[in-house]
């Protein structure tokens, strides 16, 4: 159909709308409340157009174009009109753009600068004065940071997490007119409900409403000062997308540029997380083909998305025995980078556990901060960046990131990788990564080709395959696939092996990735993914030299005992019998005697069945961990209590870091905090059992 637009003529494809059309005239209209990939509602108004023969202006990103159309943008009177209704945002927004985390990404900001618009109202408080309940302040998820005083109320975050999104619906609207604004379910801590720290909701957010929980402040602090010996490790899809946040093309490949720009920050070592993922696929491959002589156990899920991991915990309890034990490869690389021979390496301070070096990952995932404080694995990663934290960096310290060089080398032993690594930042690309190496350690090498693009695509939906040899497999883009498929149990017996990515597109979608208005943003840069695998001079995981050395020198084999140790995990129902005292040990590992009594019953009985008999009140265990127990080891030293292996949820084993076995019988309490529920540990016993490891 054509159309004009201010005197221009366009051609659009049937069922588009005035603002394909203005876009595609080249002309400029704001959008507050608009995403491509959610529906539009036009909230915000501010996209209104004249459309000729129409007596009241239209919302452009909801209204169908129609041959013939003739449209105006910029009369005087949608000028007025938008000047006034910014004001009016402006009038219900804090001035408190200096020390915002998305100051210079703000559209509302931008959008005020450009136009240079005056405040013209007094300012007029967000919320509800009948309703405190409704807060607008909330830093409880280690993830994602809340502050409702900035929303603009555009509805981008419940669509993003409800029906049109990660179908969570964790997010909503509550009151009417000037009062209305978005609410946690129950008004809820963030991190008392069912998120799973996606980050979806901070990815579309247009202005500070809902952010990463930020740590680059205190990252750019430490490595001004020089102290430590500072280590990065950089996921595969942030060398993608962090070209975005610089102006270039989505799906430029910027590795070396990311390298330098690292180095540049003061970062001693630079590593490629993309090493601890052929370390991923060698244990979760080896872990499959286990399953394979044991039906029983199968279908076995992929576990590298945390945000995945946490659904399950919070939502399926019963699929935790179908989860491989494989740590992510965040928490791989970060594990081997302070509890093996990287650190043993640094001198003797390190390997004799006086020191450790100062752990930092760059993620395209905001529940990547969730997972590096999960219980034993806390403290492997220090910190954790989103590709947004990094480019903020890189801007504060003024590095002209386009004119760094593109070549560049990550630092060894932790730095080599092969093509299987990297497509893990694309959904399916963990399956695919997986199956060639699973296909050859079955001795099965030419059952199928390398590239299983049947599992490749950033549409929301499920794909299969059936792989020769092994069985058939399948794919989840986004949490609310995977809701889809685990509505009966046809999965159970269909399946071998299911991978799940809580993102659509897989971590290219990611709620820490740049945020973009582009349609095809996910396609672009999942054409870069598979575009480094193809030039690879290595394809399969277990090529890679410097992972077949670590085995050789450290770990074994895929699954020994020792790999076990440093790469593998266990999962609890959240709020369980065994989540408990899983948190609990991991405070006692960490010295963390007022984490400890978070959890903790104010009268808690904790009966150590050893030389310091039974404590009575949170107050006397905090000060036992505190100061009685021997100061807590760094680095290679470091020995964590384990939980046993187990299906059983109530199976409380534990297995010291002297191979002594425990078990622990707890007894739960409910209190009440701010007027909220919490359930707490009110005793805990220590059961020696005789038989050691």
């Amino acid at each position: 159909m054509t159309l004009t637009v201010n005197g221009r003529e366009v051609e659009l494809a049937e069922g588009s709308t005035l603002l394909d059309a203005v876009r595609a005239a080249g002309a400029q209209v704001p959008t507050l409340c608009h995403h491509p990939r959610l529906p539009s509602h036009a909230v915000c108004r501010m996209c209104l157009v004249e459309v000729k023969g129409r007596t009241r202006p239209q919302a452009a990103c909801v209204t169908p174009a129609r041959t013939g159309d003739v449209v105006d943008t910029d009369s005087d009177a949608l000028r007025a009109f938008r000047e006034a209704n910014a004001q009016w945002l402006l009038a219900r927004h804090p001035n408190d753009c200096m020390r915002c985390e998305v100051s210079g990404s703000c559209a509302l900001q931008n959008l005020i600068h450009e136009h240079q618009w005056q405040e013209r109202w007094e300012k007029v408080p967000i919320g509800s004065p009948q309703h405190p309940e409704h807060r607008l302040h909330d830093h409880t998820s280690p993830g994602i940071w809340m502050d409702f005083s900035k929303c603009i109320e555009c509805g981008l975050c419940v669509e993003a997490c409800g029906e049109h999104g990660q179908q969570q619906f964790v997010i909503g609207f509550a009151e009417r007119g000037a009062e209305r604004q978005p609410v946690t379910v129950f008004d809820q801590d963030l991190a008392d409900t069912s998120c799973i720290s996606c980050g979806q909701c901070t990815l579309v957010c247009p202005v500070g409403a809902l952010i990463e929980a930020p740590h680059w402040h205190e990252v750019l602090n430490r490595l001004d000062a020089r102290r430590d010996v500072a280590v990065v490790q950089v996921a595969p899809a942030t060398r993608i997308a962090i070209s975005e946040e610089f102006g270039m093309p989505a799906g430029t490949i910027s590795t070396g540029r990311m390298i330098n720009a690292l180095r540049a920050l003061g970062f001693d070592y630079v590593f490629d997380t993309n090493f601890a993922a052929d370390l991923t696929i060698m244990e979760e491959a080896s872990e499959l083909l286990g399953r394979l002589q044991n039906p029983s156990e199968l279908p076995l899920f992929t576990s590298c998305c945390p945000g995945w991991v946490n659904w399950v915990e919070i939502n399926r309890p019963d699929l935790l025995p179908h989860l491989s034990s494989t740590k992510s490869p965040q928490q791989m690389h970060g594990a081997l980078s302070k509890r093996a021979a990287f650190a043993r390496s640094l001198g003797p301070e390190f390997a004799e556990g006086r020191r450790e070096p100062y752990v930092v990952s760059v993620m395209p995932c905001t529940a990547k901060k969730d997972e590096a404080l999960r219980p034993g694995q806390r403290g492997d990663v220090d910190r954790v960046l989103t590709t947004r934290e990094l480019a903020r960096m890189i801007r504060a310290r003024g590095i002209a990131f386009n004119a760094l060089p593109e070549e560049g080398v990550f630092d060894n032993p932790l730095g080599a990788s092969t093509g299987a690594a990297q497509i893990f930042g694309s959904s399916g690309g963990v399956m695919e990564a997986m199956l060639r190496t699973a296909l050859h350690m079955a001795g099965n090498d030419q059952a199928g080709a390398l590239e299983w693009t049947r599992l490749r695509g950033v549409d929301r939906a499920i794909k299969t395959a059936e792989i020769p040899g092994l069985g058939r497999v399948a794919i989840c883009n986004g949490i609310a696939s995977a809701q889809q498929l685990l509505q009966t149990d046809d999965w159970r017996q269909e399946f071998i092996a299911i991978e799940v990515m809580a993102c659509v597109g897989g971590c290219l979608g990611g709620g820490g990735e740049p945020k973009s208005m582009d349609p095809l943003v996910l396609e672009k840069r999942m054409k870069a993914v598979y575009a480094i695998d193809q030039k690879a001079p290595r394809r399969r995981s277990f090529e890679n030299p410097q992972v077949q050395a670590l085995y050789a020198s450290e770990l074994g084999e895929p699954n020994s005992d020792e790999a076990r140790r440093l790469l593998h995990t266990s999962y609890a129902p959240r709020h369980s019998r065994r989540d408990f005292p899983m948190r609990f040990l991991d405070c006692v590992d960490r010295r963390d005697g007022s984490g400890a009594t978070r959890l903790l019953h104010p009268d808690a009985v904790w009966e150590t069945a050893g030389p310091f008999g039974e404590l009575r009140g949170a107050t006397a265990i905090q000060a036992c961990i505190n100061l009685q127990l021997p100061p807590r080891q760094s680095g290679p030293s470091y020995a964590r209590l384990r939980m046993q292996p187990s299906n059983d949820p109530d199976d409380l084993s534990i297995i010291a870091p002297n191979g002594e076995r425990c078990r622990f019988e707890i007894e739960l309490d409910t209190l009440l905090d701010a007027g909220q529920s919490k359930t707490v540990i009110r005793r805990l016993v220590r059961v020696v059992q005789a038989e050691t490891q």
